[in-house]
């Protein structure tokens, strides 16, 4: 379910954290593309996957460890960075922590 559009809403506080789970709120979802909201507890992480758009991801609470192409990046509150598309990438939670997902579908035609 979206957020209500012309609404000002706070995004750290649109998704709670769940013990033992990682939470997905969708912010916006369009064919075009879409923005998340995620929340994963400690210890929690999503599988190596790949994709075949970049995937923006800005932490808003905690630090979070993203691996691209088997290297390791620790990105904290307020840090972003953008997976390649088609690079094999996972999320790992060492800490409990809070991102936003951004996937732009289009300019890959």
């Amino acid at each position: 379910m979206e957020v209500e559009k012309s609404k000002v809403f706070i995004v750290v506080e649109t998704i709670e954290y769940i013990p033992n789970a990682v939470v997905i709120k969708t912010i916006i979802k369009k064919p075009t593309g879409n923005l998340t909201v995620v929340s994963f507890d400690s210890g929690e992480n999503l599988t190596e996957k790949i994709s075949q758009f970049d995937t923006f991801i800005q932490i808003i609470e905690g630090r979070a460890e993203i691996l691209i192409d088997n290297s390791s990046q620790n990105l904290k509150t307020g840090e972003g960075i953008i997976i390649p598309a088609h690079s094999p990438n996972s999320i790992k939670a060492n800490e409990r922590f809070k991102m936003i997902s951004t996937i732009i579908k289009s300019g890959y035609e």
